[in-house]
């Protein structure tokens, strides 16, 4: 849990000020990052977006422990917590600068993106799963990705290929309609010849039959 530090005034103030800073381990600032902070107690719900120096400034109401969600593909990552106690007269907390460290991943695995048996054609209760997708290529107008389908081991070999291939086109021809540049995008179907899972069992198949997105 990281805390600020109080310090005294002639008033009190309701928001904490906290200047942002998220690098990766190489002290290299990640731009178009959105951050979340979550109230455990008052359930209310903070978010600010990095510039190209990896910062940004946000005011959080006091009174409250914060949890630190990255924004990701896939799911948010959880990072941390942030306390900002409540103030006594008098009080008032100065700027802070909260430093947020991660390594982003290349490769994200879409397990619960859905299509309907045998086609290419996404179930539409799976469109907000690439909410945060869309949202994240809009931040960082620079990133590529390569889309790559694959199957379980049921039907054909040639057949799984073709609509892995299918279905990995069909995410990026959803992303394009929200405003992707086409040639940010790459596509590729693996069938079943890369299974993460066995195949003999259905657990193992529903794992196997999976969109992965790598940033390039």
């Amino acid at each position: 849990m990281i805390t600020c530090s109080i310090m005294t005034i002639a008033s009190a103030q309701q928001t904490a000020p906290v200047e942002v800073v998220v690098l990766n381990e190489a002290n290299k600032p990640y731009s178009g990052d959105k951050i979340f902070f979550v109230g455990q107690n008052k359930k209310k719900t903070y978010s600010g977006i990095t510039n190209s120096k990896g910062r940004f400034l946000i005011d959080l109401p006091v009174g409250d422990v914060y949890d630190i969600k990255i924004m990701s593909i896939g799911d948010e990552l959880e990072y941390n917590t942030l306390e900002i106690p409540a103030l006594k007269p008098g009080e008032f907390f100065e700027k802070m600068e909260l430093t947020i460290m991660y390594e982003a991943a290349t490769t994200y695995n879409l397990s619960n993106l859905q299509f309907e048996s045998g086609k290419s054609v996404i179930k539409p209760e799976s469109y907000p799963l690439l909410t945060d997708l869309i949202e994240i290529m809009k931040l960082k107008g620079s990133m590529k990705i390569e889309i790559a389908g694959h199957t379980d081991s049921d039907g054909e070999a040639d057949a799984n290929q073709l609509l892995s291939k299918q279905r990995a086109d069909a995410v990026k021809n959803h992303l394009i309609s929200k405003g992707i540049n086409a040639e940010r995008i790459k596509t590729i179907g693996y069938g079943e010849s890369r299974p993460i899972a066995d195949n003999s069992t259905p657990q193992g198949k529903a794992t196997n039959r999976r969109t992965e997105i790598r940033i390039l």
